[in-house]
């Protein structure tokens, strides 16, 4: 346990996971890649610009072209908000293609509901996801423009 969070929920030393500063576990990945071993998620995050298939576990579609910003980012946000909630108690995870720009955008926007603040979010989330998470400007203006929580 860390801080009341069950740390079975990821493994921490496992490739793309993400630790919050909640304590709470996520795990960024490429879909290109092949599937981790280990537990499934309970929630799976798709960041895609085209409907994904079938996973088999609780989904959410974010319509997401590759190297943009959320079509409907209202939308992006309160999944977001879902997927930081259920984190606490459920594998979630998020991914793109890559498992780099959309992917690590939404895991510095994640880090902001979490508390970091948004001039630090891909610093981060490169630190401690994956040094090139965030690819491009405009994404990376995008979630220092994000307001904290309360503020």
């Amino acid at each position: 346990m860390h801080d009341g969070i069950v740390d079975v929920l990821w493994d921490a030393d496992e490739a793309g996971v993400l630790r919050l500063p909640s304590g709470r576990l996520v795990r960024g990945r490429g879909l290109r890649k092949p599937m981790p071993s280990g537990h499934p998620p309970a929630l799976g995050i798709y960041l895609l610009g085209r409907r994904p298939p079938e996973f088999g576990w609780d989904s959410r579609w974010v319509r997401w072209r590759d190297g943009w910003l959320p079509a409907d980012r209202a939308y992006a946000m309160e999944v977001l908000g879902e997927a930081l909630e259920r984190s606490a108690s459920e594998r979630v995870e998020f991914a793109c293609l890559g498992g780099l720009g959309r992917t690590g955008t939404a895991l510095a926007t994640l880090a902001v509901l979490d508390g970091v603040p948004p001039e630090q979010a891909v610093a981060y989330v490169r630190a401690n996801y994956h040094r090139r998470a965030v690819e491009m400007p405009w994404q990376r203006s995008f979630v220092r423009a994000l307001k904290k929580p309360g503020h």
